[in-house]
């Protein structure tokens, strides 16, 4: 019997709890599960990026990239895996390229030795800079693409833009299916026509939000996919990933046992079942979320739609709660079918609120503008002509890669942060205020 055991890259410090309980795990919950954590014989934990860095500046009063050096210490045996939004960073703009490389840098000497890489658009040209940095500075370079459906996405464009980032440079490839959206069957076939046509090791990321993850991954492994993302259980299911305990369990003896010990992933998520309780009550966070299948239909991550809901009942329009729900797929549309993750999932969810609160189109959004303008890179479709003439008028449409517009910025950060009182800041630091800055001078005045 041919056996080949599927690798499992576990997310409960990254993903898990940023799904499950708005990324609020802090690191004094982290630290006394790192041994264990290290001795499970992960492939990877995904430990930092993602919303990860904003979070420990804006709600924790942490610094990213002290956690970033504390797991670093921690996990000795085990890489530490993180999450870029290629040329956005972990921010919600294109940055430019001098920065794009300094971050990376920087990530890789503090102590992350494998980046995921994607673009929210599938443009590739988004994600050269961060490639190429990422090779440069010594990491495992994983290209992403996002999955999503539309009639403009088949499995055939998929496997393109996978055979594009492994002629970029990619050491692996990842499918990143954020929303649940990637069923049994259609990764079935996705995984063996990727594995046909590009020899490098294969990973799958997808979320419980529809119901099919398990299953999704069942499927995969079956059809060749190489490592799975998992959470420990206490993170795990509804709009996060699948539980690694039942996904371990489900492979035992057969081809593809991982080999992982279940009584030592017990213990842990025993641990972290604490961590959730603890968490849930001190930032007043409610981790009971339904799986709900018509995010097939909408597509937008579960936890957006909390924050939807409650914005519009602060505007006093709950009940529209539903035609918001019927409108995002129309926008999307019209707006050329971009996969929902960030920042594209936040734009397209905030245009529709406009339009049900306010009429379609009346108001936009200058983030919008720049979508239809090609300012984040090519969408899959065309905008709708009607729609695009509402947007922007006249105005041309870039075709080149967006961040060739930006001028370097990082000497100029270092100089705005001099004005601001930190004539002296660190090079992490000045990424910091770079990505998120009124967020990080607040954190810069807590910390003293």
């Amino acid at each position: 019997m041919t056996t080949k055991p599927v690798k499992i890259m576990e997310t409960v410090i990254r993903d898990g709890h940023q799904s499950l309980l708005a990324t609020r795990m802090r690191t004094s919950d982290i630290v006394p599960a790192l041994e264990r954590l290290d001795n499970i014989g992960y492939e990877a934990i995904e430990a930092w990026g993602g919303a990860t860095f904003d979070s420990c500046l804006r709600f924790l009063n942490e610094d990213p990239w002290e956690r970033l050096r504390i797991l670093k210490q921690g996990l000795k045996k085990t890489p530490i895996q993180m999450l870029l939004r290629g040329q956005n960073i972990l921010g919600y703009n294109h940055y430019s390229d001098d920065v794009v490389r300094e971050f990376v840098f920087r990530a890789v000497d503090n102590g992350v030795g494998r980046i995921r890489i994607f673009d929210a658009l599938n443009d590739v040209r988004n994600m050269e800079s961060s490639m190429k940095a990422a090779k440069e500075a010594g990491a495992h370079v994983q290209g992403a693409f996002v999955y999503t459906l539309s009639p403009y996405h088949q499995v055939s464009d998929f496997v393109k833009i996978a055979k594009d980032l492994a002629e970029m440079g990619a050491d692996s490839i990842s499918i990143k299916d954020m929303s649940g959206l990637l069923s049994p069957y259609v990764a079935y076939d996705l995984v063996k026509e990727i594995k046909a046509t590009i020899d490098l090791p294969l990973q799958i990321h997808t979320h419980y939000t529809s119901g099919m993850a398990s299953m999704t991954y069942l499927k995969a492994v079956e059809a060749g996919v190489d490592i799975i993302d998992t959470s420990l259980s206490p993170f795990s299911m509804a709009t996060s990933q699948p539980a690694t305990e039942a996904l371990v369990a489900a492979f035992q003896n057969t081809p593809y046992d991982s080999k992982l010990n279940l009584d030592s992933l017990y213990d842990l998520a025993d641990y972290f079942r604490g961590v959730k309780k603890d968490l849930a009550q001190t930032f007043n966070l409610n981790p009971s979320i339904d799986i709900d299948t018509k995010v097939l239909s909408f597509q937008i991550p579960g936890g957006m739609l909390s924050n939807f809901l409650n914005q519009m009942k602060e505007q006093g329009m709950e009940d529209k709660y539903g035609e918001l729900l019927e409108e995002i797929p129309k926008v999307r549309a019209e707006l050329g079918y971009p996969p929902l993750v960030t920042p594209t999932s936040q734009m397209i969810g905030s245009m529709a609120a406009f339009n049900v609160m306010l009429g379609r189109y009346k108001v936009v959004p200058k983030e919008i503008r720049g979508l239809v303008k090609g300012e984040y890179g090519r969408t899959p479709a065309p905008t709708d002509p009607e729609v695009k003439k509402l947007i922007i008028g006249d105005e041309s449409v870039i075709s080149h890669r967006p961040a060739d517009d930006i001028a370097p910025q990082l000497e100029s950060l270092k100089t705005q942060l001099a004005e601001k009182g930190y004539p002296n800041a660190c090079i992490e630091d000045v990424l910091s205020y770079g990505l998120f800055p009124e967020v990080a001078l607040q954190y810069f005045a807590t910390r003293g």
